[in-house]
């Protein structure tokens, strides 16, 4: 028997509506999710959350946190690493705004006891300590979509780490597209990465530098932390005004 084409294809379009069907259906039933597109969530009310410590909506405050977020612009189901994490502030913040789809790994380069202890609640259920060095800082972990460094890149400067190698090691983890922020205290031009101990500072135009010469593409700064009348020769913890801090995005090509 002969049977006509458009036959066929109308039978073939009933089965395949009729499997749609059954998946959407029986799919969450069988433990199937179609997956979702990444998007960002409301930072408003992940900074609202009721679970967050007064110590972090204090740093909110410092860091002018909501803006903060909307700058970096993580998404849900993101991987994310987040470099020089300390007691682990701003891992948790990239942990509730990726969700549970989403992983973050809080980079140190030996154990801090303060994030063992963040660790434990709630806001953490999708990150985890990641202990290794700075300058090779991404071995083990999948492709990433955003890397964060907050207030520690000056750090790297006083402490021995091969930055070159540094950068670099961070441009090879990010997916092609994937996005670098770094925050940090800023250094007067000259200053270059002279007084990260002196002053926890560095320039933001050796940052930049260093960035670019491993690859990265410089895409825009934000200047909501920005104090042009801060004179930038103090330590960030003891001057008597806010210190200016710069915010800058890169991109992987």
């Amino acid at each position: 028997m002969v049977v006509a084409m458009p036959v066929i294809f109308a039978r073939r379009a009933t089965f395949l509506c009729g499997l749609a069907v059954a998946f959407s259906l029986l799919g969450p039933v069988l433990g199937f999710r179609a997956p979702t597109a990444a998007h960002a969530q409301d930072f408003g009310a992940i900074l609202a959350a009721s679970d967050r410590s007064d110590a972090d909506r204090q740093t909110d405050k410092r860091r002018e946190a909501p803006k903060l977020l909307a700058f970096i612009g993580p998404k849900t189901g993101w991987n994310v690493l987040d470099m020089g994490a300390d007691a682990g502030y701003s891992t948790e913040l990239m942990a509730r705004a990726v969700g549970p789809n989403g992983h973050v790994w809080g980079q140190n380069d030996k154990p801090n006891q303060k994030f063992e202890a963040r660790a434990k609640t709630p806001g953490m259920g999708n990150a985890v300590a990641w202990i290794k060095p700075y300058d090779d800082p991404a071995a083990g972990l999948p492709p990433l979509d955003l890397i964060t460094f907050l207030f520690a890149y000056h750090d790297t400067t006083y402490m021995g780490v091969d930055r070159a190698k540094m950068d670099k090691a961070l441009f090879a983890a990010l997916k092609p597209g994937g996005i670098l922020v770094i925050a940090d205290h800023a250094a007067r031009p000259e200053d270059a990465d002279k007084v990260g101990k002196l002053y926890h500072r560095i320039a933001e135009a050796t940052v930049r530098a260093e960035l670019e010469a491993a690859g990265f593409k410089f895409v825009g700064s934000g200047d909501f932390l920005r104090n042009p009348d801060d004179p930038r020769t103090a330590v960030v913890f003891h001057t008597l005004i806010k210190v200016d801090d710069f915010v800058l995005k890169f991109t992987k090509p």
